[in-house]
């Protein structure tokens, strides 16, 4: 069964739930005002410790830093984030997560939820599980520098 052939139809099937997983997240992101690149950044932000400088997430995004203040631009006048002065150098400024920030991720991390329960509900639990070890394998053996 490992032919080219079925490959070719694994591979379909896999854009196909991409697609699908894609279009239910714009669809629970755009009643919040946020773009699918903003809330990547947000969530990038996020699991920072101490908040990071805009080459830090143009580094973590692998974006031109100019995309980055693009992003921060939009985020910071929805009261999302907010740019701050680096204690130890003036000259650094360090991007902070707001409260609203803080929220709009707790929002979309439930709405995501729900999202992936429904794209899973046909599936049983051991047929969960059996697709939860094969696509930790998929992204374990991916080569880092393509993982995001």
């Amino acid at each position: 069964m490992d032919s080219p052939d079925s490959d070719g139809v694994l591979a379909e099937q896999l854009l196909r739930l991409t697609r699908r997983l894609q279009r239910i997240q714009n669809r629970q992101l755009e009643p919040i005002g946020i773009t699918p690149a903003q809330f990547r950044l947000l969530r990038t932000v996020a699991h920072y410790d101490e908040p990071p400088r805009m080459a830090d997430l143009a580094l973590r995004l692998d974006v031109v830093p100019r995309a980055v203040t693009t992003l921060v631009d939009g985020l910071e006048a929805c009261g999302r984030v907010r740019r701050a002065p680096d204690p130890t150098n003036r000259r650094v400024v360090r991007i902070e997560i707001t409260e609203e920030g803080r929220a709009v991720l707790r929002s979309l991390r439930h709405a995501r939820r729900a999202a992936v329960q429904e794209v899973l509900a046909p599936l049983t639990a051991e047929q969960r599980e059996v697709l939860g070890g094969l696509l930790t394998a998929l992204v374990d053996g991916m080569p880092e520098r393509h993982r995001h």
